[in-house]
């Protein structure tokens, strides 16, 4: 979700994995060959664990 801050335009990060919270710092990256049937949890190092 982008928002103004001055002149710049910041993005809100809405997957909650952004080390730069609130703003987005594009970790959700990490999230694009998850497969939609399953969960997962990230640690914070970033290291993704499926959850059985």
């Amino acid at each position: 979700m982008p928002v103004k801050v001055g002149s710049e335009t910041k993005w809100i990060c809405m997957c909650g994995l952004s080390a730069n919270q609130p703003f987005c710092d594009g970790s959700h990256k990490k999230t694009l060959d998850e497969q939609a049937s399953k969960v997962y949890i990230y640690d914070k190092d970033g290291t993704r664990t499926e959850v059985q």
